[in-house]
């Protein structure tokens, strides 16, 4: 990753800070881009006249607020950057610095992987579309998604998606994947995304019947996992950091179900559970685990809310409970669960594990809406 291609966008910030006078100010900042947080100290502190302070804690994103804890120290202003807004009450002032990547790859090597993904969307539409008269068991069959799913198609548009850094690009290669005979759309999510064709590792809400597959314009299969087992459809990715062109394989998706199908076998039998509750801002979910508490009561488990900021195995793994639920991040238990010596599911997993929900019906993503 080539920092001198990172635009960090801070004339507005400091902007802000003169006008308001702020004397003391807080700089939130993701992890790979700390190394040139000193750098940006300097820049706002020598063109602002303020005193920053580096929140140094682990940042993973616009819903991990620091804000108790800077007005506690007197900041008037937390700067947070690399991510957009969400629809969350931050308590205090904030200003979210955008942060862009000035990638331009070719799409060369992803258009056999696309073409190859509209024929599999335009397949699922012949067969929803051919009219023959089949069984309910055949119907389902036919219109399987890749997490087991029954749905039908509308279209084979190609969804273009990126993380916040690329989002800048997908008009233009919009433009570039029509010329080459795509029908695109660049999908507008819900209240917790800022941007049209904007993810995020927890919510994918602007995924629509009419889109038949996606491109994703970022790095790392992170957001492209969640992307997958929130809307069963293929999915291509180009990363403007390589260069790269690859896909999110079906095989891929189908070992991460075996895993999760594994973790609700394994605690069909436990009698009690710790519910994880995320104390950051956008992730305190508290009447989801108070509901989950209630469930686990219906069935004569126990249940035992712990509330935590970050969670992790050496914060967790002690308690006396047979397993864990997380209502959290929602990809702790997707992504995480092998670092944990005890069953880490999803609010969906324990329903399917009491037998108030049918893994046969299909993988059910746990988003945050």
């Amino acid at each position: 990753m080539d920092l001198e291609k990172h635009d960090f966008q801070l004339e507005e910030l400091v902007e802000r800070i003169r006008n308001n006078d702020n004397r003391l100010v807080a700089l939130q900042v993701p992890e790979g881009l700390k190394i040139q947080a000193l750098e940006m100290i300097d820049a706002i502190e020598g063109e602002s006249g303020a005193r920053v302070i580096l929140a140094a804690d682990p940042c993973y994103g616009a819903c991990d607020l620091v804000h108790d804890k800077m007005k506690m120290m007197g900041v008037e202003l937390v700067a947070h950057m690399g991510h957009s807004q969400m629809n969350i009450d931050s308590g205090m002032p904030t200003h979210f610095i955008p942060v862009t990547y000035d990638g331009d790859p070719e799409l060369a090597g992803c258009m056999p992987i696309l073409e190859r993904h509209r024929e599999i969307a335009q397949s699922k539409m012949d067969s929803n579309t051919s009219g023959s008269e089949v069984s309910e068991e055949e119907a389902k069959e036919m219109f399987l998604d890749a997490v087991g799913r029954s749905s039908t198609l509308e279209g084979i548009k190609l969804g273009l998606v990126g993380s916040i850094q690329h989002l800048h690009l997908l008009e233009d290669y919009k433009n570039r994947l029509e010329m080459a005979g795509f029908e695109v759309v660049i999908p507008v999510g819900g209240e917790r995304l800022t941007f049209p064709g904007q993810v995020l590792g927890c919510n994918y809400s602007g995924d629509e019947p009419t889109i038949g597959h996606y491109l994703f314009l970022g790095s790392g299969d992170f957001h492209p996992i969640g992307l997958v087992l929130h809307t069963g459809k293929p999915l291509a990715m180009l990363d403007p950091y390589t260069g790269d062109s690859s896909e999110m394989s079906f095989e891929r998706i189908e070992r991460i179900l075996r895993q999760r199908f594994g973790l609700i076998m394994a605690v069909g039998e436990a009698g009690s559970f710790g519910i994880l509750i995320g104390e950051k801002p956008g992730q305190m979910r508290r009447s989801l685990a108070i509901r989950m508490k209630k469930l686990l009561e219906k069935h004569g488990k126990r249940g035992y809310l712990l509330a935590l900021d970050h969670v992790s195995p050496d914060l967790i793994d002690f308690y006396p409970v047979d397993a864990f639920v997380n209502t959290a991040c929602p990809r702790i238990a997707i992504d995480d669960s092998t670092r944990y010596a005890k069953p880490l599911i999803t609010p969906y997993e324990l329903e399917v594990a009491l037998g108030e929900k049918k893994w046969e019906s299909g993988y059910q993503f746990d988003e945050i809406p």
